[in-house]
């Protein structure tokens, strides 16, 4: 099977997936030399619909509509997407900082997150994505991280880094952090799946805006990445 065909019978299953919850996808434009990273929120209560994207200086943030309203910011309000010189970082929560911290002062994805754990929201325990653009090499490499809850023993983390081959252009490797709806939420299973990334970041920042669920999407950004210059657009889409 042709590895856009494979990408697009993804993308009809996320398209299906009624409540896929937080997601990210790296990987390249058709122009091979533009990578994109494409980062979602979805939320069920009212704490998690209460947010949306801001976007300045490279950094993407959440931030409540209505602060009144916030019942508790601790897995809601964070730093989505950071940058340091050719490393390009997006995460699902506040380890974004941690990886900024520790790729900063030289060290691994992996070394980074071996200091963190699954949410602790339980029931649920909310996997941790994590996603990283690496751009200081001959060649750029993704690299992307799930922490979940042990299932032999939910207050023990399972740790999965993929560190794949280059994605074809037009595509990219992506993660969500639950299989659908249900109570408790379903965790993501298996390895990150192929999705399409085609058309530019405008484009792609619709065609995934219309892929979630209206009901419950709450935020989408897409980061632009040239792999020459370094240089980076955000577009965000909030639905509040």
């Amino acid at each position: 099977m042709d590895f856009r065909q494979l990408a697009e019978q993804n993308f009809t299953r996320l398209k299906a997936n009624p409540y896929p919850g937080r997601g990210l996808v790296i990987g390249r434009d058709t122009d091979p030399q533009q990578w994109l990273l494409v980062y979602w929120i979805m939320g069920r209560s009212t704490n998690s619909r209460n947010r949306r994207f801001v976007a300045e200086s490279g950094v993407l943030r959440t931030e409540p509509v209505d602060p009144s309203k916030v019942s508790d910011p601790r897995l809601i309000i964070y730093e989505a997407m950071l940058e340091l010189p050719g490393l390009h970082m997006v995460s699902n929560g506040d380890q974004t900082r941690t990886l900024f911290e520790h790729l900063q002062a030289g060290r691994t994805l992996e070394a980074a997150l071996a200091t963190r754990e699954r949410e602790p929201d339980a029931p649920n325990f909310t996997p941790r994505i994590s996603g990283l653009l690496d751009l200081r090499g001959p060649d750029p490499e993704p690299v992307l991280s799930i922490l979940k809850a042990s299932p032999l023993d939910p207050s023990r983390t399972d740790r999965f880094h993929y560190r794949p081959a280059l994605p074809v252009p037009g595509c990219g490797y992506g993660l969500t952090t639950y299989l659908g709806d249900g109570d408790p939420l379903p965790s993501f299973r298996g390895d990150p799946t192929l999705l399409p990334l085609a058309g530019g970041g405008t484009q792609v920042l619709e065609t995934y805006w219309q892929a979630l669920n209206p009901d419950y999407r709450v935020s989408l950004a897409v980061k632009q990445v040239d792999a020459a210059s370094g240089a980076s657009t955000l577009l965000i889409r909030n639905q509040y």
